[in-house]
């Protein structure tokens, strides 16, 4: 059995009628069109049910790294979280529009994760480098998280 068979679309056509006005990238708005918003609907809550990595998106929604962009440049400008606050009156679609919204801030908190990591690294690495100054270092540093900091200091 393919992966077109296996994967029953989540969206009932009247789901879809709510939703598709809504959205962005249709052939009446300006710029790029998408050529199927219900599909790259289907493939995010394809990701956000089945917890799975990107990659593995089946082939039937599309390049996964096309779909992917999609969701995040969506994710960036918070269009998940404006599309949920609409006045939708399927509770079923409300509920699914709420779980790309809480997926879209697991994956924002996963990227700032990863870049507080590599700020860290850097600082480690340039302090351990060489006789920089570390009230310098600390300085570069976002003022968010103080607590793992405390390293720097017994480096010096």
């Amino acid at each position: 059995m393919n992966e077109m068979q296996e994967y029953q679309m989540m969206l009932r056509d009247d789901q879809w009628q709510e939703l598709e006005p809504l959205l962005i990238g249709k052939q009446s708005d300006p710029g790029a069109s998408a050529k199927n918003n219900r599909l790259f609907i289907e493939a995010v809550l394809w990701i956000v049910s089945s917890n799975n990595l990107w990659r593995h998106l089946p082939s039937q929604f599309g390049k996964s790294s096309t779909v992917y962009m999609r969701f995040r440049r969506w994710n960036e400008c918070d269009f998940w979280r404006q599309l949920a606050l609409n006045n939708i009156n399927d509770r079923a679609l409300q509920q699914m529009l709420q779980l790309i919204v809480e997926y879209g801030d697991q994956y924002t908190r996963r990227i700032e994760q990863r870049q507080a990591r590599k700020v860290q690294k850097a600082v480690y690495k340039s302090a351990i480098g060489g006789g920089s100054n570390i009230s310098h270092i600390r300085q570069s540093l976002p003022p968010s998280d103080e607590s793992t900091l405390h390293w720097v200091g017994l480096v010096s």
